[in-house]
């Protein structure tokens, strides 16, 4: 008696392990489109001195061609699942056309899975080097992406190994190149006064750590308007949850200057380091704060730093509006 050799488990549950990756990877790059095009914050696990996913969305590398990265992301994780799924739910009649059909996306899956590796690794790289931050959802997409390549291969039976490491090959380089193309003009930001119009404030980088009661000194001055604005803040019941450590929400502080801040700090900052002589952490998340700064006014929450003059629209502020500095 001649035995049939049993389908081994994964190559019968491949395709859908497969959809199952790519739609995680399609919710996580649908979300940081959305963060990115609203100028929302993601929620994020951020720790004291290290850049976070706020950093990784502001930064030059997380636009392409005038659109977020993570739009692109989530046409590619899409694709994936499609692909994935098409022959499951094929209604058609003929065996040989379904079996086509298995063919051609076995092959698109994993040219797919390789050039998808291949942007994330070097995306893992600029993460790692360049910008210097730790940003869970882009680890988990480049791991979503390493599992989509690693399924593709192992998910079926491939006649011609050879062939895969030659498309490997083929599509890793045309990927690379592309993205060292695609990244050629995009360099480190350059905050110096000669490229900043008068009035825009660079973006703080911090040289020394950040004192626990304060953070770092207020090195920008206020004028009548960012005082009357602080004052009408605190009259309105607005809330500033901030961190000491999050150069962010220093950013926030230059926009006011010194005087104004004072105000915002003796009345309505809420400190959520825990660390701090003056940290009210259970406050913080008691109000489902995600990250930071974080402004909830008349029961909205705003995040991320906030021009003054959003601030005075939100609010209804309606003194002085010449305010000396924007982001």
């Amino acid at each position: 008696m001649i035995r049939r050799r049993s389908t081994p488990w994964i190559h019968k549950w491949s395709r859908l392990i497969i959809a199952a990756i790519a739609g995680f990877g399609a919710l996580n790059t649908g979300y940081l489109t959305i963060e990115k095009l609203t100028g929302g914050s993601p929620a994020c696990v951020a720790q004291a001195g290290v850049k976070s996913c706020t950093d990784v969305l502001s930064s030059p590398w997380a636009t392409i061609l005038g659109q977020p990265l993570a739009l692109f992301g989530f046409l590619a994780y899409t694709s994936m699942l499609v692909l994935a799924l098409a022959p499951v739910v094929w209604k058609g009649g003929e065996n040989n056309n379904r079996k086509q059909l298995e063919n051609v996306t076995w092959w698109l899956l994993l040219v797919g899975a390789i050039a998808m590796s291949v942007f994330s690794g070097y995306l893992m790289y600029l993460l790692a080097f360049e910008i210097k931050a730790l940003c869970l959802y882009c680890i988990s997409s480049a791991l979503f992406s390493l599992s989509l390549l690693v399924l593709t291969i192992v998910g079926r039976s491939w006649e011609d190994i050879g062939q895969i490491l030659f498309t490997a090959l083929i599509v890793g380089m045309v990927t690379l190149i592309g993205t060292l193309g695609v990244y050629a003009g995009i360099n480190k930001p350059d905050v110096t006064s000669a490229n900043i119009p008068p009035g825009q404030l660079a973006p703080f980088v911090p040289k020394t750590n950040p004192n626990p009661e304060f953070g770092w000194e207020i090195n920008t001055t206020s004028g009548e308007a960012e005082i009357a604005l602080a004052q009408h803040l605190v009259k309105v019941g607005a809330k500033e949850y901030v961190a000491y450590w999050c150069p962010h929400c220093h950013d926030q502080k230059l926009l006011f200057g010194k005087d104004a801040y004072q105000i915002i700090s003796d009345n309505i900052k809420i400190e959520c380091a825990d660390d701090s002589p003056k940290g009210q952490p259970e406050l913080c998340r008691a109000a489902k704060i995600q990250g930071f700064p974080t402004w909830i006014i008349n029961g909205q929450t705003y995040s991320g730093v906030q021009n003054l003059s959003e601030l005075a629209k939100i609010t209804g502020y309606t003194g002085p509006s010449n305010f000396k500095y924007f982001k």
